[in-house]
């Protein structure tokens, strides 16, 4: 059986995603298809380097030595065609860590933040928890598809923006920047002075024939005024072994993340982590291959049993990440009426797209990135919900 098919008993394992039924959703009769985490197992390679790791029973102090670094430097080479220099790299528990420690290290309290809206919620949290204002640039969202609005970008960042928090590849909408996008982003930061953020976490996650260029790799330039957030936690399904990095070519900016994350202290990563991280980014082509056509696939059996069952229903077209953006807007209900549809009718548990800003108030965001079998169930009980309404 291909090990994307593969079901998995995640229940009591201390799975945010299948143990919080409950709390998150006042009943543990649904679906589980909401937190960006895979039910697919990590690949063989980086489970043997785990056990073998085990295997040694003493977890001291691990630091990330030059191996680490180069796996790294390998990976997005190969993957994303940028060289990096292995002196460029930073380490900490998760993205949002990272994120929280650059917004801390390179801005001031009042200082504007700016956002594409709908996005990734902790994106208003490490804005707001540290007395900075939101600047929000809405997406804008035009047959069925989410492109940047520069005209009203340009606007905001005259405004005395001070730092951008990029999503690229863009949570929740799906959205793989092309090349022509990136650019017209970057040349406005620099002619306003604006530091990009640019949280990469699903540049892996491409479906087949996208290409995710990472905005620091436009040029020179563009790499002295940006910071990238990158990890293998979606890529791999290792979030629960809190591995991230940041790469930061300037050396000012890289000493000022540095110095935050002492200040935090955080150092190094953890054992397990950095031998998964490592084992990953070595042996994990084929089984990420693999990944990104059962995801492109996931994406259009979802979207074509909408649109031949509920065609009023409709998935937003996206490029990557395992996370679909779903317009519910024709079924004419207030975002917490959704939600409870979805969990009391549909028996499945979703993201309520309010969650993402206010953009998001008629969409719910569901998780493909699980076995055929458990798709199918899901997507039947959404449509069948539906169907006894309409």
């Amino acid at each position: 059986m291909n090990i994307f098919e593969v079901q998995h008993d995640r229940k009591n394992t201390r799975s945010v995603k299948w143990d919080m039924l409950e709390p998150v959703f006042q009943t543990d009769d649904v679906l589980p298809m909401w937190v960006a985490d895979m039910d697919f197992k990590a690949p063989d390679k980086v489970n043997e380097a785990l056990i073998e790791r085990a295997k040694h029973g003493i977890y001291g102090y691990t630091m990330v030595d030059d191996a680490v670094k180069a796996s790294i430097v390998n990976w997005i080479n190969r993957r994303h065609q940028w060289e990096i220099n292995p002196n460029w790299l930073s380490f900490s528990p998760g993205v949002v860590t990272s994120l929280h420690m650059a917004v801390q290290a390179f801005t001031e309290p009042d200082d504007k933040i700016l956002i594409q809206t709908p996005v990734y919620t902790p994106f208003y949290n490490v804005i707001k928890s540290h007395g900075r204002q939101i600047v929000k640039n809405p997406l804008r969202y035009e047959d069925n598809y989410y492109q940047i609005d520069f005209n009203d970008f340009e606007e905001k960042l005259k405004q005395g923006v001070k730092a951008f928090i990029l999503c690229s590849p863009h949570n929740p909408v799906g959205r793989v920047w092309k090349r022509e996008e990136l650019e017209q982003l970057a040349r406005l930061c620099l002619a306003y002075n604006v530091l990009i953020i640019s949280d990469e976490i699903h540049c892996d996650l491409t479906f087949p024939g996208e290409i995710h260029i990472p905005i620091a790799s436009l040029s020179e330039e563009i790499n002295n005024q940006a910071i990238t957030c990158m990890s293998p936690s979606k890529t791999f399904n290792l979030a629960g072994l809190q591995a991230s990095y940041i790469v930061t070519a300037n050396k000012e900016l890289r000493e000022k993340i540095n110095n935050q994350l002492s200040k935090q202290g955080v150092h190094e990563l953890n054992t397990m982590g950095n031998t998964a991280l490592e084992a990953a980014y070595i042996h994990g082509d084929q089984w990420l291959d693999e990944l990104r056509e059962v995801l492109k696939s996931h994406k259009e059996y979802v979207q074509k049993m909408f649109q031949t069952q509920v065609p009023y229903i409709t998935v937003t077209n996206s490029e990557g990440t395992y996370l679909l953006w779903i317009d519910c807007s024709t079924l004419k209900m207030e975002p917490d009426a959704l939600r409870k549809f979805m969990i009391q009718e549909a028996k499945v548990g979703l993201n309520t797209g309010k969650d993402y800003g206010e953009e998001g108030s008629s969409f719910m965001r569901m998780n493909i990135a699980c076995p055929r079998v458990t798709l199918e169930e899901g997507v039947n009980r959404i449509i069948q919900a539906i169907q006894n309404i309409r």
